[in-house]
């Protein structure tokens, strides 16, 4: 299962469409105890992976597609992007969704056929295996950190399993609904989804690669 991790980390993308093939839940266990060795300030731990497949990630599925469906309002409990959004920041999302769409054939103008890719977020992209994740509503926002920095250790651990996984911000659009269909406790906030499973190595999204910034657009050394 170990594998470099130069390599792990230039292999991992988002993986947008999966087999059908079930994931092992001893597999998925291990998963998330890698990601729950995350450091984290005072060793709080926060946030909590609520793991769904079969039934109960086709509840959660149909819950969700349904109050899309009915026109329940979007509702984020946090501010996932800057609001406005910097015009280079822009530049860059635009990039990622145009090469997205072009990879499925979808021509920019096909507004139709963006909004149908965009929902798939909603059935978790097909994956056999689900994840909700929720943290504590009196976390600060440094254990938002503490919980990205799991997030990718559950990330690095799928690719390490010969899985894929992507991280399925736009779940918290329908937080609420999420946290009603799940019966959640009233202290947790839903964060984002996961989406894991085998990869389909035929699918063109699952192809693509998004570029990432040169090192000196993000980095400055002294003293060197």
């Amino acid at each position: 299962m170990q594998r470099n991790f130069s390599e792990l980390m230039r292999k991992r993308r988002s993986v947008r469409a999966y087999l059908d093939r079930p994931v092992p839940r001893a597999t998925v266990e291990e998963i998330c105890r890698l990601a729950r060795s995350a450091p984290s300030g005072a060793n709080l731990q926060p946030g909590h992976f609520h793991v769904l497949a079969g039934g109960a990630l086709a509840d959660l599925v149909a819950g969700l597609q349904a109050a899309i469906d009915a026109g329940a309002p979007q509702a984020r409990e946090y501010s996932y992007f800057p609001e406005p959004m910097p015009p280079g920041l822009k530049a860059r999302q635009r990039a990622a969704g145009y090469a997205l769409y072009q990879a499925l054939g979808i021509e920019r103008r096909d507004l139709d056929g963006r909004r149908r890719q965009f929902r798939r977020n909603y059935d978790f992209f097909g994956a056999p295996v689900g994840v909700v994740v929720t943290i504590d509503r009196t976390m600060g926002k440094g254990c938002f950190m503490d919980l990205g920095m799991s997030l990718m250790g559950f990330l690095l651990a799928a690719e390490a399993h010969g899985l894929g996984a992507t991280g399925i911000g736009a779940l918290a659009n329908y937080g609420p609904q999420a946290h009603r269909l799940l019966a959640l406790p009233p202290d947790q906030m839903v964060v984002c989804g996961l989406a894991l499973g085998w990869p389909d190595p035929d699918a063109p999204e699952n192809r693509f690669r998004t570029e990432r910034a040169d090192l000196a657009e993000f980095t400055s050394f002294r003293g060197f």
